[in-house]
């Protein structure tokens, strides 16, 4: 499994309802997407970021997901680029689901 961590700046004037608005209007599209385990999101006011942090099946899948369409997105909804790092996720402890996700 890999995790992803993505944040970008929060344009001057947005609000914490706007970004909220335009995570509930991506999450139906983030759920659709059989290789994503989980999408967490992210809001920082006192550092006006924001972001997510997405628990992956592959690397590849990772990547499929940040295409042109996706950057220009978010270069259009928030006026910068996102900042991206990748981590090797070989456990995960889930209270949520009660169990251990283990990458074996």
């Amino acid at each position: 499994m890999i995790t992803e961590i993505i944040t970008f700046g929060i344009p001057d004037g947005m609000t914490r309802g706007e970004v909220v608005a335009n995570y509930r209007r991506s999450a139906p599209t983030w759920r659709a997407n059989p290789d994503l385990i989980r999408k967490n999101y992210l809001y920082a006011e006192a550092t006006r970021r924001a972001g997510g942090v997405y628990l992956w099946r592959s690397m590849e899948a990772a990547w499929l997901a940040r295409d042109a369409r996706w950057l220009e997105r978010v270069r259009r909804t928030y006026g910068n680029e996102p900042m991206v790092q990748y981590f090797e996720t070989p456990l995960v402890a889930d209270n949520a689901l009660g169990a251990t996700i283990d990458a074996g």
